[in-house]
C-alpha cells in the first residue's frame, strides 16, 4: 500500500471510498461530515438513514452510496469526542482499522481520509496524526492507495513529516 498526504478538499477527490468523519447519529453534521453530506447530496443521508437507524458506534465504520462525490463509496466512522470524555485512543485507532476493512470488503483499491477527530471533536492533533499514520501502516489492508487529505498546508506538512520519519 502506498500512503500519500495532500493537500485539499476531500469531496473534490477521486477515489474509490472517501472516509467521513460522521457522528454517532448518522444523520450529517459540521465538518467534514457537514460538506461530505452538502456535496454528496440526498443520497447520502437517504442511506446512512436505511443502513444505520440506530447510528452507528464510536470506533465502528459502514458505508453508503457516495452520491454526488467522485467516489464509488463513503465509509463512514465515528472517532472519538476528546473534550466529551472519550479518550481511549483505541478507540481513534478502531477507526481506520474498521475504514480499512469496509474498504477491503467493498474492493476499494483507493480510500481517501480525512485527519479523524482532530477538527470539532478535539483529538490532539499531533497524536491524531501519529495514530493515523501507525494504524493505516500497519494495518495490513489490500487498498492500494490511501491519501491522508489535509485542509490547510501547515497540517499537510506536519503529516508529510510524519509519514516521512516512519519512512514511507
Amino acid at each position: 500500500m502506498t500512503v500519500e498526504v495532500i493537500r485539499g478538499d476531500i469531496t473534490q477527490i477521486s477515489v474509490d471510498a472517501v472516509v467521513n468523519a460522521a457522528n454517532n447519529g448518522m444523520r450529517g453534521g459540521g465538518g467534514v461530515d457537514g460538506a461530505i453530506h452538502r456535496v454528496g447530496g440526498r443520497a447520502i443521508l437517504d442511506d446512512c438513514v436505511r443502513r444505520f437507524p440506530n447510528g452507528l458506534a464510536t470506533g465502528d465504520a459502514g458505508w453508503t452510496v457516495a452520491g454526488n462525490l467522485p467516489a464509488r463509496w463513503v465509509i463512514h466512522t465515528v472517532g472519538p469526542n476528546y473534550p466529551a470524555g472519550q479518550r481511549d485512543r483505541s478507540l481513534l485507532e478502531s477507526c481506520y482499522r474498521a475504514s480499512l476493512a469496509v474498504a477491503n470488503e467493498l474492493g476499494a483499491r483507493s480510500v481517501a481520509f480525512p485527519l479523524i477527530s482532530s477538527g470539532a471533536y478535539g483529538w490532539p492533533r499531533a497524536d491524531a496524526i501519529e495514530v493515523a499514520i501507525s494504524t493505516i501502516v500497519d494495518a495490513g489492508s489490500d487498498v492500494g492507495r490511501v491519501l491522508l487529505v489535509a485542509f490547510d498546508d501547515a497540517l499537510a506538512d506536519e503529516m508529510r513529516t510524519r509519514l516521512a520519519r516512519r519512512g514511507q
